[in-house]
């Protein structure tokens, strides 16, 4: 079965409708990366409390970057704020706004639940919304603890103030940090997810994602790199697969008997 399966013709051509040729398949990746992307920034500075592994290096201009903590109050806080204007952090992304960051304990403890909201916040232009939770697990093997993980926000792809083109995103998966976990420096961390989503996309079709292999985004990468998603919608069932996991913009969509190659949308 493996071998007829790894042997099916991969057709380029014959995809016109505007969900399956790449629609879909790149807001998932999008999001869920920026999701990873917020998550990340919150144990950064839940582990620092401050913004130097964020701020701009030198050469790139300065970040207004500032980490503002409240462990006094409960629930703590911590708000980490890219100032007003698009600022080239650390990683080569511009962002604004603000990213907040509530929870009751110590931001590491077993089964912490950390809750993530946005206030006028843009990752390389595209608005986030709504509110990410995650609630850490420890295990008994170093590195190996995850996250529970909650998600109900939204991307705005418009960089058009006077037009919106939403993602709505509602999802409960699990996410382990695969590398980079021993290092303060984000460019390493690579992450899988597993689990099931509710995506809408901004034509206002719906799709169900299921996660039948787990998908791997590394922040390094602007793509989803591997995994394998189980797809249903108005329009019937697929299989979107992400590669091998090589960071490029290349998919794959089992429509049936046919294969199709997609290219991913940053």
């Amino acid at each position: 079965m493996l071998f007829f399966a790894a042997c099916k013709p991969v057709k380029k051509e014959g995809l016109t409708d505007v969900d399956d040729n790449g629609g879909y398949a790149s807001d998932a990746s999008r999001i869920e990366f920026a999701n990873n992307d917020a998550i990340s920034i919150a144990d950064e500075v839940g582990t620092l409390y401050n913004a130097a592994y964020l701020s701009s290096p030198s050469g790139l201009g300065l970040s207004a970057t500032t980490v503002a903590t409240d462990t006094i109050s409960i629930p703590h806080r911590i708000t980490v704020r890219f100032g007003d204007n698009d600022q080239v952090c650390l990683d080569g992304r511009k962002r604004r706004g603000s990213i907040i960051i509530t929870f009751n304990n110590q931001y590491n403890n077993d089964r912490e639940t950390h809750t993530i909201t946005f206030y006028n916040y843009y990752l390389e232009g595209n608005q986030m919304s709504g509110s990410i939770k995650t609630t850490r697990i420890d295990t008994t093997i170093t590195g190996n603890w995850y996250y529970n993980v909650l998600a109900d926000d939204s991307l705005n792809m418009s960089q058009d103030p006077l037009r919106s083109e939403f993602i709505g995103y509602t999802a409960s998966v699990v996410r382990k940090w695969i590398t980079g976990y021993a290092s303060n420096d984000r460019t390493d961390d690579a992450f899988s997810i597993s689990g099931s989503a509710t995506m809408r996309r901004p034509n206002g079709h719906t799709f169900s994602l299921g996660i039948s292999t787990p998908l791997q985004f590394a922040l390094n990468c602007d793509y989803a790199e591997s995994g394998v998603i189980n797809v249903t919608g108005y329009n019937g069932s697929r299989i979107l697969n992400y590669g091998d996991g090589s960071c490029d913009a290349n998919a794959t969509l089992n429509i049936g008997a046919n294969v199709y190659q997609l290219k991913l949308a940053k």
